[in-house]
């Protein structure tokens, strides 16, 4: 199993060059499953919450 948070055409800010992102994209895919999961990401909600909870604090 293999998680990103990064689209395939984000792969390059990552990786050093195009051509190793493209073979790295390549043989990851070639027997993959991809599954995109849309939606409000869990960890930043809660990060939010956090932060928001801390601001409150200083302020109140």
């Amino acid at each position: 199993m293999l998680t990103t948070n990064l689209t395939f055409s984000d792969w390059p800010t990552i990786f050093p060059n195009a051509s190793c992102t493209v073979a790295l994209i390549d043989r990851v895919l070639h027997h993959a499953d991809v599954i995109a999961i849309e939606g409000e990401s869990y960890r930043r909600r809660e990060a939010e919450a956090r932060k928001n909870a801390r601001r409150k604090k200083t302020t109140g």
